[in-house]
């Protein structure tokens, strides 16, 4: 960032923000999840594969030159697709990338946006009957002016369909199978629209039922594969209610790049790791369903993949017996799975772990 900015009293808030939106795995998982502040024709907005977490202690802003870019998305120029065209490399002092949302950011005309995967969100957002049941949570909350997107691949399509259904006053958008958008004037403005709308749509959970580690450490014993880092996480294989679910496909897109397209159900380690699904990356699956016993990651999987394996139990855990979901189809898990922006997100998120963790 520059100088300017790092004084600037408007953006020391946005990290603020974006770092105690990062920090609290209920609104956003691991590099999910996106902020911004439009400034004197430039949009700072987070770069790709960043974790909104560390927001305060590492330089994750990256400057957007705002008219170009919208005049490229306004021509169906492709360079919009990953904006790097349009950005201010001599404030762009980290060599940043920006995000795969940039585009979102940019048709949205408040002047701060932030973008996150709250769970409580993605639980009604799933739902076939999702709109109206958020619709009455929302009805109540007076400065909400909001709009739902159906889903769509994230980036440009997805910026597309909230220009034509966002009008000048919307400030919030409920993105289908996908996520929250709150906007407004200010970050102080944002933060307080953003806890109302998310407490208006929480929803209450399943206890997760405990898990028999020792069972789980044998059944990955000299495997490529081991135990999440959050205990919760075993909650989808445990909790018939939310095994039933999560069994049937894909529930929004972040699951899909950081854990694999849908779930790999077994009941053998060896078994499951030898599958293979077409709409998936090659290689073994990042993470396996052990029926009725739990979930184990494979060793290849960085931290994102234990944030989105605790993500799927907070979400599943939420979502009533009775619900009748929308699942991302094997196209659109193969749509993300080979989509060059978030192969890159993923291969930053590598380079980020495997750097940490040297001596």
């Amino acid at each position: 960032m520059t100088q300017s900015m790092a004084g600037d009293d408007e953006f020391r808030a946005l990290r603020a923000f974006s770092a105690m939106l990062g920090d609290d795995s209920a609104k956003t998982q691991a590099a999910g999840g996106n902020t911004s502040l439009k400034r004197e024709g430039i949009m700072w907005i987070k770069a790709s594969g960043t974790w909104l977490a560390h927001a305060l202690d590492r330089d994750i802003m990256v400057p957007v030159r705002i008219e170009p870019l919208r005049a490229a998305l306004a021509g169906g120029d492709p360079r919009a697709e990953t904006a790097v065209d349009f950005v201010d490399q001599a404030a762009n002092v980290s060599n940043l990338r920006p995000s795969i949302e940039t585009s979102v950011h940019a048709v949205i005309p408040h002047a701060v946006v932030a973008h996150i995967h709250c769970v409580e969100t993605l639980a009604l957002a799933a739902r076939q009957d999702g709109e109206a049941r958020i619709g009455e949570r929302l009805a109540p909350l007076e400065d909400v002016a909001w709009a739902f997107v159906p889903y769509c691949r994230p980036g440009v399509p997805l910026s597309a369909a909230i220009a034509a259904r966002q009008k000048p006053e919307t400030n919030v958008l409920v993105l289908g199978n996908h996520g929250l958008v709150v906007s407004g004037a200010s970050v102080a403005e944002v933060e307080d629209r953003l806890d109302r709308v998310c407490l208006a749509l929480a929803s209450p959970a399943r206890p997760a039922p405990p898990a028999d580690l020792g069972r789980l450490e044998d059944a990955v014993r000299g495997s490529d594969y081991r135990l999440p880092a959050d205990l919760f996480a075993h909650g989808v294989a445990l909790d018939p209610v939310s095994f039933g679910h999560v069994r049937q496909g894909s529930l929004y897109p972040d699951h899909v790049i950081f854990l694999g397209p849908g779930i790999v159900e077994t009941d053998d380690v060896a078994a499951g790791a030898a599958i293979r699904r077409e709409e998936a990356k090659d290689g073994p699956p990042a993470m396996l369903l052990l029926r009725g016993l739990g979930v184990v990651l494979h060793r290849s999987t960085t931290p994102a993949a234990d944030a989105l394996a605790r993500c799927l139990w907070d979400v599943a855990s939420r979502i009533p017996a009775d619900a009748v979901l929308n699942y991302l189809s094997k196209a659109q898990d193969y749509e993300l799975t080979h989509w060059e922006a978030e192969q890159y997100r993923q291969t930053l998120d590598a380079k980020t772990r495997a750097k940490e963790a040297a001596p």
